[in-house]
């Protein structure tokens, strides 16, 4: 027999179990540095993500503090504000009736002004674009005038909402429409406009109708294009909003910072700036993760 093979023989006797022999169970353990790395990787790229901007924030608000610390200055500083608007922060839920309500009502009256408005933006948006965008002669009728319109401010359409609807609703979710439809035709229109010709050739050839055409081509070509546009009216809209309840008056958190600003509450002004600008930053990430969420699904099809 090879030596290599006798090495490797086990006897028969090797086999055969001891009397009053204990087995041990040997359990595997992951070694534990891989995992400490893993953990200390990702708690850099939190780190990374996280403390870049809670930097900058407390580096503004320590600026922010020391000038406006200074005799006569027309500001309050950072301490202040907490202090003198504190029951408007810690009690967003309060209701005294009237227009006398907290931080979550009066951006839950504006919100749903905007879901309104820009719900129907959104719709005659993308439909109108997508007909400019297929449409040579539609494309050279239309542009022209919405390359026009989109130009106005939010509330130089106001007066003119108020004397055709009459009331203060339909005028606020005419100027929200106005404003934000803009860009979604436009994003839409120049995603139509370049999707392949080969595509549109294809279709031609295999005889697809006009809805497996939009679904199928149309659509996945073109969604990238509409979030786009829907990400920038939705940041219209809530400006637009904020704006015409300055003047619309009644609930809402425009026309909350006007009645503070005529009530000189300059630290309720302040807070509910900040409000504004998390809200806003909130809705962008929600039609970023919705656009994020239908571009894979329709590109699983």
């Amino acid at each position: 027999m090879p030596a290599a093979s006798k090495a490797v023989a086990v006897s028969p006797a090797a086999a055969v179990p001891v009397p009053g022999a204990t087995a041990e169970i040997v359990t595997f353990r992951p070694p534990l540095r891989p995992v400490l790395e893993r953990v200390g990787e990702m708690a850099r790229h939190v780190a990374g993500i996280v403390l870049p901007p809670l930097i900058v924030i407390g580096l503004s608000l320590l600026v922010w503090q020391l000038l406006c610390s200074e005799p006569g200055a027309r500001l309050p500083p950072p301490t202040k504000v907490v202090s003198d608007a504190w029951d408007f922060i810690v009690d967003p839920f309060y209701d005294n009736g009237g227009i006398d309500k907290g931080a979550f009502w009066q951006i839950t009256k504006s919100l749903g002004r905007v879901g309104i408005g820009f719900s129907f933006a959104a719709v005659v948006g993308v439909a109108l674009g997508v007909l400019i965008g297929q449409s040579t002669w539609a494309m050279r009728g239309l542009d022209p005038i919405f390359q026009v319109l989109r130009t106005v401010p939010p509330l130089a359409w106001l007066p003119l909402s108020l004397a055709g609807f009459r009331h203060s609703d339909p005028s606020a979710l005419f100027v929200i429409f106005i404003t934000s439809i803009w860009p979604i035709i436009i994003n839409t229109s120049v995603g139509v406009r370049n999707i392949p010709q080969d595509y549109r050739n294809v279709a031609a050839v295999i005889r697809l109708s006009w809805w497996e055409v939009f679904w199928k081509i149309t659509l996945p070509a073109t969604v990238p294009y509409i979030f786009t546009g829907l990400r920038i009216g939705v940041g219209l809209s809530w400006l637009a909003i904020v704006a015409a309840e300055m003047l619309i008056g009644g609930v809402g958190i425009g026309f909350f910072i006007w009645d503070a600003w005529n009530s000189s509450r300059i630290s309720d002004i302040i807070v509910a700036l900040a409000y504004i600008g998390i809200v806003g930053f909130l809705l962008d990430k929600l039609i970023a993760t919705i656009g994020h969420f239908v571009s894979h699904g329709v590109a699983a099809q």
